[in-house]
């Protein structure tokens, strides 16, 4: 296969389970890799932007069978949910897949075949795990879980399935996370992988017997045996752009970023690399594997009453403020709490005091000391490079701390220069200098923050962009009183 240009990109967010309604930790996930997106369009790149549904599995038939629905009403209503939660979010993404499409499932199938010489059939004798749907290896079983009794007690199987060599493919792996031709970040993420690949990969179980488990995609000239939905739900990443004949497969493959959660990191960055080697196609290039996000201090559970809507946040503090608390306020490499009352702080102190502050200031100096005329607005002056690093590197909150260094920057200057007593000395040059100056850094600022806040970037560009200040309803973010 041709390597692709460098001037498209590709990115992919996990596919989530489609047993519950989106959280505000998946939700984090698809604004993670909208940045990235986003920030690759500014850079003229051609992209490809995937999301998507995993509609398969026991999980998904038994939620559908105790609500008394049939799994394909139950898949296309939840499926829905998530396509919602992406409008909701202002999320870009270019193509959603679902895993019952019919495309899918039928280049699913011819991926099945094309992995045939590393695919055998044999008895699987063990313990599964229906809540991550997963096949547990000895060495990573929870004792406890394997008391019937248990909550979320593992279920013993013995049955015979399909299987793939994985073991085959460990020490490739290896080398290409060593040398990072897969790039896993952050670090102790990479280092955790690396240590399970060190223990030596195991040949994985990667079909069920339909008698078992019956939604699923059959398995190739075998009717009695479906495919395990990890696996399956694995190849949306290629069946989404064609594989293997259609042009966008040739334009977009290898995946620039795959966006994933901590807990499914081993899929993403083990099973999935093998997959890709045994059909001899190059592998994804950049990992990133996100943290979780605790409310209030405690871990998100329907039964503690804390799981928060999206739309609950959104709905009272809008799109971009949500953007914002998640991109900046949840560490991209460690584990972040949300709560109302920090929440309501950092809205009120920077994004309505600070930024929302200096734009509407800055205006309104430019509306009455120069009837709205900016004049000429010069080039921006500020260093953006380690802006573009925290990029590189998936430091959402660090690049957010480098615009906010620049909103605080300007705050600062104007409190310093003190425009409306240059006004008063009646220096009509140093006064445009100065406001000249603030108009650019201001634009700068937005155009900074359009991955991020794309509704408030163009906003603030509607403002000064034509060099005569554009007047606007209200204020950017009207203060939230408790």
């Amino acid at each position: 296969m041709q390597s692709k240009s460098d001037d498209h990109f590709y990115i992919t967010t996990s596919i989530p389970y489609v047993n519950g309604d989106p959280h505000i930790g998946f939700a984090m996930e698809l604004i993670q890799a909208d940045v990235l997106a986003r920030q690759a369009r500014q850079n003229g790149k051609t992209v490809m932007f995937s999301a998507g549904s995993d509609e398969h599995g026991t999980k998904v038939a038994e939620k559908a069978a105790e609500l008394g629905k049939d799994p394909v009403e139950y898949t296309k209503e939840m499926s829905q949910k998530f396509r919602d939660l992406g409008k909701l979010l202002n999320v870009s993404y270019d193509r959603f897949v679902r895993t019952t499409d019919k495309g899918h499932i039928q280049r699913a199938q011819l991926i099945w075949k094309n992995l045939s010489k590393d695919i055998y059939k044999s008895t699987y004798s063990g313990w599964y795990d229906v809540r991550q749907e997963e096949f547990v290896p000895e060495n990573q079983i929870d004792l406890a879980r394997t008391d019937p009794k248990h909550p979320q007690a593992y279920q013993k199987l013995e049955e015979e399935n399909y299987f793939f060599k994985l073991s085959n493919y460990t020490d490739r792996i290896k080398k290409a996370i060593e040398s990072e031709e897969l790039r896993v970040v952050p670090v102790s993420k990479r280092n955790e992988i690396m240590a399970l690949l060190e223990e030596g990969l195991q040949d994985i179980s990667v079909s069920r017997p339909k008698e078992k488990l019956d939604w699923g995609v059959p398995v190739p000239d075998d009717k009695t045996q479906v495919m395990y939905v990890w696996f399956e739900a694995l190849m949306n990443y290629l069946t989404v752009i064609g594989y293997p004949e259609h042009e966008d497969f040739a334009k977009f493959w290898p995946a620039n970023v795959q966006v994933v959660g901590k807990d499914i990191s081993r899929f993403h960055a083990a099973i999935w690399p093998g997959m890709l080697m045994a059909l001899d196609l190059p592998l994804q290039k950049n990992l990133f594997v996100h943290s979780f996000i605790t409310v209030a201090g405690e871990k998100m559970s329907k039964s503690l009453g804390n799981v928060i809507p999206p739309s609950e946040i959104v709905g009272k503090y809008g799109v971009d403020a949500f953007r914002y608390y998640f991109l900046r306020h949840i560490p991209a490499y460690d584990d972040g709490d949300f709560s109302w009352e920090r929440m309501e702080e950092v809205y009120n102190n920077e994004l309505a005091n600070e930024l929302g502050n200096l734009v509407s200031r800055t205006a309104a100096m430019i509306t009455k000391y120069q009837n709205g005329l900016i004049g000429d607005i010069p080039a921006p002056e500020h260093d953006i490079a380690p802006y573009l690093r925290a990029l590189h590197d998936c430091r959402f909150d660090r690049a957010l701390e480098e615009v906010w260094r620049q909103v605080r920057g300007m705050n600062q200057y104007i409190d310093e220069q003190k425009p409306w007593t240059i006004a008063k000395a009646n220096d009509v040059e140093h006064l445009r200098e100065v406001l000249a100056y603030s108009a650019s850094s201001i634009l700068q600022i937005a155009e900074l923050l359009e991955p991020f806040m794309p509704e408030t970037a163009g906003k603030i560009r509607h403002i000064f962009m034509t060099g005569v200040i554009q007047q606007t309803e209200g204020t950017l973010f009207p203060k939230q009183e408790a």
